[in-house]
């Protein structure tokens, strides 16, 4: 009797484990055979539309609104799996009357280049100071979204004379200090590279990014990030954009924690000396417990709170936002580092 029910366990363990199985094999086959990876992501603004070859961070798509004698403007999107220029969108119409804006999709994202290389948070900061040396060719203003604050504060920090000012839209980084060994510090890197390299995997690369690309699980990550409803073009967008060719090499690196940068603000922010303005919201998974200490101790920090909204204030309370960035970049357009 215990024999025949030791039988019984091992058939339906096994059972279980073909099933497992099978469904993976399933939804492999499905993905390279039913699921359109050759989107055509169309350009999504009346504006000028350009191409910009970085030597370290490969062609870079750009919109830009033409001239204009005032301190230029850099739009810097955050990094997520569907992510893209059209997440700071807003920013871009509100501001092109009155001064020279420029908008980019960061390496592996929208319309830019999408090849299978080694993404880190260096080509970020690479591609943030190339553009503004080589293409705008003076200093500017930046604003970040999210995650890609800490690039901009990389840029900025080893290169202070581009960048007057930073405006800081949800940035990452403000947690309490963890008590992180060094051994665990190591072990920590040790598992991103071995999920990367488990990701990378051609065979069910591209599978596993289809499993989070779905319209239902795009409509779900922008739901989670509005405190209202999101707009239904901006889903549709990042839908497309997530099924053009090599869609999904950067993102499997985002996946893996290796676009993460440590210690963010000991290391980058603290060491800041252009003006940065924080704007800050109820942002799902974002601490910012240390952002009032920095503020205090740092004159040219600043930072106030968007109300009622989430990681997206300026698509949900866009005329208080931008009121107040307009006029912390009037204040600074002649400042020098």
């Amino acid at each position: 009797m215990k024999n025949q029910k030791k039988i019984s366990r091992g058939w339906g363990f096994l059972g279980a484990v073909t099933a497992l199985l099978l469904a993976k094999v399933g939804w492999i086959l499905y993905s390279k055979r039913y699921i359109d990876h050759h989107a055509k992501l169309n350009p999504i603004i009346d504006a000028e539309q350009h191409t910009y070859n970085s030597h370290s961070a490969g062609a870079i798509n750009f919109y830009s609104n033409g001239g204009g004698n005032k301190t230029p403007l850099l739009l810097v999107h955050s990094l997520h799996l569907y992510a893209g220029l059209f997440d700071i969108l807003p920013i871009f119409e509100a501001f092109r009357t009155a001064r020279p804006v420029y908008a980019i999709d960061m390496p592996g994202f929208g319309r830019s280049e999408k090849t299978d290389r080694a993404y880190r948070p260096s080509m970020y900061q690479e591609a943030i100071t190339d553009f503004i040396k080589n293409q705008i060719g003076k200093p500017c203003h930046v604003l970040s979204l999210g995650n890609s604050s800490a690039y901009a504060a990389m840029a900025a920090a080893e290169n202070p004379e581009w960048v007057r000012s930073l405006v800081m839209i949800n940035p990452v980084g403000f947690e309490m200090p963890q008590p992180y060994s060094l051994r665990w510090s190591k072990y920590r890197e040790a598992i991103k590279d071995l999920l990367l390299s488990f990701l990378k995997v051609p065979l069910w690369s591209l599978p596993i990014y289809d499993l989070f690309a779905s319209r239902p699980k795009i409509a779900e990550f922008y739901h989670k990030r509005f405190a209202y409803t999101p707009p239904r073009d901006l889903i549709d967008l990042a839908y497309t954009s997530a099924h053009t060719p090599g869609a999904h090499f950067a993102p499997i690196v985002l996946m893996s924690g290796k676009l993460a940068v440590e210690d963010t603000r000991e290391r980058f922010y603290e060491k800041l000396n252009q003006p940065v303005l924080v704007a800050y919201a109820n942002t799902p998974g974002t601490s910012f417990d240390m952002l009032p200490q920095l503020v205090n101790e740092k004159p040219n920090w600043s930072a106030f709170r968007s109300r009622n909204t989430r990681d997206y204030p300026h698509f949900e309370q866009s005329g208080e936002l931008f009121r107040r960035f307009d006029l912390f970049w009037k204040k600074h357009d002649q400042t020098s580092i």
